[in-house]
């Protein structure tokens, strides 16, 4: 069976010993088959409490640390992981199955193909209501933003991304969706020019809090916002559309 890259990937037909290189998907897994997560990453922060062997971080993983897991397959992501490593992996023979999700039809469609033929297991009913919670149609009239991810320098979102798309799915449309880059850095000034109806603030990765980045737009509307909430594609996807809203309004 292909991975979301086109690369076929050979997965025992019974699974036990999962290792995720994507806290998306630790979480994904942890919340479906717990007794097969075996290793995840150093940022896997979710589930709270998670009791599995750490294997560093997303760009860096200790690839031999991994391979004495003895994996029957290792979850990864084509944005999140590098090459290099999916490479080293599956040259040692390690299974590697990556995703590619960029929208949240992706995301659904990306999950449901990763449990049943990656994981060997059926879909999680946590994904069911994961599609019905956002197929509730955008209220209200739609919004233009920027959605800055850094700051020195500000780097803000561009093209073809989760965020984007999430947002887009809430009825607020990103000002930098047809940049050439997918991460542009953009000048402080010329993002204020744009003259946004919002400026979305996300917690990860960079940490924008109320003393951190509103003062930097004045005259415009800052939202906060959890960026779990609006990066991460597994269950906190149930309740983000709700809980987003709230924060964007």
């Amino acid at each position: 069976m292909d991975d979301d890259t086109g690369v076929p990937v050979k997965i025992p037909e019974t699974v036990r010993r999962i290792v995720s290189l994507v806290p998306s998907l630790t979480e994904s897994v942890a919340a479906t088959v717990p007794e097969a997560l075996v290793g995840a990453t150093d940022w896997c922060s979710h589930p709270a409490g998670l009791d599995v062997a750490r294997v560093r971080g997303t760009k860096n993983p200790d690839l031999d640390a991994i391979r004495k897991l003895r994996p029957d397959v290792v979850l990864a992501n084509a944005e999140e992981n590098r090459a290099p490593d999916i490479e080293a992996l599956r040259a040692g023979g390690v299974p590697v199955w990556v995703t590619r999700i960029e929208t949240l039809e992706q995301a659904f469609a990306s999950l449901a193909r990763m449990f049943a033929h990656a994981c060997r297991t059926g879909r999680p009913e946590w994904l069911d209501a994961a599609e019905r919670a956002w197929r509730a149609p955008a209220a209200g009239p739609r919004r233009t933003a920027v959605i800055p991810i850094w700051r020195r320098p500000w780097m803000v979102v561009g093209r073809d991304t989760f965020t984007g798309d999430v947002l887009r799915h809430l009825g607020v449309d990103n000002l930098y969706a047809g940049h050439a880059e997918r991460y542009p850095k953009i000048a402080l000034a010329e993002l204020a020019e744009r003259r946004p109806d919002l400026v979305v603030l996300p917690d990860e990765p960079y940490a924008f809090t109320r003393d951190d980045g509103p003062e930097s737009f004045p005259g415009l509307t800052c939202a906060l916002v959890s960026g779990r909430l609006l990066t991460w594609y597994g269950p906190s996807l149930v309740d983000a559309p709700a809980l987003l809203r709230q924060s964007l309004a």
